[in-house]
């Protein structure tokens, strides 16, 4: 499952450490998936459903809450110096007990299969990615209720592996204007820019240089942006960014159509086709990579999130125990 470093303006957890949440993030899901798996395989899962909802009531009432202990180290350094801040390293300490860590699968009823278990799975954790997405322990961002059903983000989050880190919608700040990029993929190996272009079921797309490209099917005729200029504009703010960072991974910049066909012979070099006639090669290939995470690749996704449009407010839970 893809993890989502960054959604539109929104602020996200990963910005404020990518080298814990990705690990993190890694772990939980496994660790879970395997507790839910052996309970399904062992015939077990009814008595699993019933038996989560007291234990998880337990262990709230015992264990104190992520905003008890803000409170508590606020209320101790405010007798020590009044006035001052809580310092980086105890923020960080919070963020490892956060108890957004502490994701728990809930069923309320028996998936029909092993699939509709994983389905079932997979959505609860796309839910719990959009939070991560959306929110910090101190802020929050308000979130397009679009997000939660667009079917490309499910598609990059759910159907490619845990090691491929994603910038949906993202806006960027660029000398000080905000800037609208295409969806980037930051994988162990390289950095995709993606632009879909899905108008309708079996269309072909005829490229060129042109502002507009052609597409054709059996209803109607359409013209649609050339998606190679916005392709374009998104890698020329990744690549300067990685220069200045020391920062060696290829960058790809893809149109990807699984449901129609592009016709365009003579691409421009450093863009790559990816439609029906060879979206199965190509997919399969990247959802076999077993190369974990690297730290190169951490270091890149982090100069990119430095320049990440952020647009939140401060969460009401933290005002009142400030005041």
């Amino acid at each position: 499952m893809g993890q989502l470093i960054k959604l539109q303006d929104y602020i996200s957890r990963y910005e404020q450490n990518i080298y814990l949440y990705p690990a993190r993030f890694v772990r939980l899901k496994q660790q879970q998936w395997a507790k839910l798996n052996e309970g399904w395989e062992r015939n077990q899962f009814e008595e699993w459903i019933e038996q989560q909802h007291p234990a998880t009531a337990e262990i709230i009432e015992e264990k104190p809450s992520i905003k008890d202990k803000v409170k508590g180290l606020l209320s101790r350094k405010q007798k020590a110096n009044s006035g001052s801040i809580l310092p980086s390293p105890e923020i960080v300490q919070l963020e490892k007990q956060d108890d957004s860590f502490d994701f728990q699968a809930v069923f309320t009823v028996k998936p029909h299969s092993s699939e509709d278990l994983k389905q079932q799975y997979l959505d609860q954790l796309f839910r719990f990615q959009m939070k991560w997405a959306s929110s910090t322990l101190t802020e929050k961002s308000n979130i397009q209720r679009q997000y939660y059903y667009e079917e490309k983000l499910k598609y990059l989050l759910q159907r490619f592996p845990d090691t491929f880190l994603v910038l949906y919608d993202p806006i960027f700040k660029v000398k000080s204007a905000p800037i609208a990029l295409e969806t980037i993929v930051i994988t162990p190996t390289e950095v995709w820019c993606v632009s879909f272009l899905e108008e309708e079921d079996l269309m072909v797309y005829t490229g060129s240089s042109e502002h507009f490209w052609v597409g054709k099917s059996q209803r109607q005729d359409k013209k649609v942006l050339n998606p190679l200029f916005a392709l374009n504009r998104t890698a020329q703010v990744i690549k300067p960014i990685f220069r200045k960072h020391s920062i060696d991974l290829p960058v790809k910049q893809i149109v990807l159509s699984r449901n129609g066909y592009i016709d365009y012979p003579s691409v421009p070099y450093g863009y790559h086709i990816i439609d029906r006639k060879n979206y199965e090669e190509w997919f399969s290939k990247m959802r076999s990579m077993r190369s974990p995470l690297k730290n190169h690749q951490l270091k890149a996704a982090r100069s990119l999130l430095i320049y990440g449009d952020i647009q939140a407010f401060r969460r009401h839970d933290w005002d009142a125990m400030e005041e």
